[in-house]
């Protein structure tokens, strides 16, 4: 399936589920009641998400010749959990893990895959927290572990793991009671050093995905 359909096929998806929760509530999505955002809620929300690597990645001799790292995106279900520390004020961990194909050009050689297990943990503030309608801003820290990796054309193709920064931008809307619809987007900064041939060959690679989040969420 390509990158585009399981795209599609996510965002189909997370609007379902979204609009199954209004349909079952008897009164309409305008006049339902809702639980706002308050000090103390643990909030837990499944996601489809959409990981797009914005990688730079080089090396200077990688048989005999110069060139770069290309790694395919991917879509896969996510799971995260919220804590409000103040009504405005949250953490949020969430928890996914992703495949990616290595492709490295010029020359052009197959350099299998990796797949990638990224906890990340933002602090987030959350503005009107009392609104249906509420977006929010974060920032935090990454830990990569890369694992069950195939080298391909190549003897060995090893990645270290490492710690990476984040940043994200989005919004949950209300739909009534505890649920709600969840949209985000983000940012996470990620170095990691290639080993290939058993070290014969290095590389420096950045990483750098983003990372877009559709789901809903449940307030407890």
């Amino acid at each position: 399936m390509s990158f585009k359909s399981k795209l599609l096929g996510t965002a189909l998806l997370g609007g379902m589920m979204a609009a199954s929760l209004v349909a079952a509530n008897p009164a309409s999505a305008q006049t339902a009641e809702f639980k706002t955002k308050q000090a103390g809620d643990i909030v837990i929300r499944a996601r489809g998400i959409a990981m797009v690597p914005d990688e730079d990645t080089y090396d200077h001799n990688i048989n005999g010749g110069t060139g770069h790292g290309e790694l395919t995106n991917d879509v896969v279900p996510e799971v995260d959990f919220s804590y409000f520390v103040t009504d405005n004020i949250a953490l949020e961990l969430i928890a996914a893990t992703t495949q990616h194909d290595l492709t490295w050009q010029n020359p052009s050689l197959d350099a299998g895959s990796v797949r990638l297990l990224p906890p990340t943990l933002t602090l987030q503030y959350h503005f009107m927290p009392e609104s249906r309608w509420s977006p929010y801003v974060g920032a935090g820290i990454n830990y990569t572990f890369f694992y069950d990796s195939k080298p391909g054309q190549f003897t060995s193709v090893d990645y270290d793991d490492g710690f990476g920064y984040a940043f994200q931008a989005g919004f949950d809307y209300a739909i009534s009671g505890p649920w709600s619809v969840n949209f985000d987007v983000k940012k996470i900064y990620l170095d990691t050093d290639v080993s290939i041939n058993n070290g014969g060959n290095t590389s420096k690679a950045h990483l750098d995905p983003w990372v877009f989040g559709l789901g809903v969420g449940y307030r407890f």
